[in-house]
């Protein structure tokens, strides 16, 4: 269980559901969403959170056609004011290399290492994602919080 002090790193599949009203985890999204904040957690996102957010929002979903870039563009604008931006300095790329020493990952699974990367060198300690099982392998890292419990 999280306390009022700890900051919540959200993944990218937390926008694109709350964004998604025809998404069955559109409602688990928004009230997680909203009750962190509620509850005074920090919530943070990354330049490549706001980036796959674009590239999965901007071509064709199972659910909608793709959305038009001046609303995602506006999108985007509003995430950078209501979440606190966890910048990609020079310690990012240094943990990152450190992870992916560390752990035996190839392919696609580096995005999540990244994730992972910006909030250690954010001290960023929980991360609310639906793709539980991509970060398990980074639990001596960071705590991974369910979207939906």
């Amino acid at each position: 269980m999280t306390t009022a002090a700890d900051p919540v790193f959200v993944d990218t599949n937390n926008l694109i559901y709350a964004r998604q009203a025809r998404s069955p985890f559109h409602a688990p999204a928004t009230t997680r969403l909203q009750a962190l904040a509620a509850a005074g957690h920090p919530l943070w996102i990354g330049r490549q959170v706001l980036r796959e957010y674009l590239a999965a929002m901007s071509r064709p979903g199972a659910l909608t056609a793709p959305v038009a870039m001046a609303s995602l563009v506006a999108d985007v604008q509003t995430f950078q004011q209501q979440f606190l931006m966890a910048e990609d300095g020079p310690a990012v790329p240094s943990r990152l290399l450190n992870l992916l020493a560390a752990t035996p990952i190839g392919g696609k699974q580096v995005h999540e290492a990244n994730i992972v990367a910006t909030m250690l060198a954010h001290a960023i300690p929980r991360l609310l994602t639906h793709n539980v099982a991509d970060f398990t392998r980074f639990a001596g890292h960071i705590t991974v919080v369910p979207l939906i419990p």
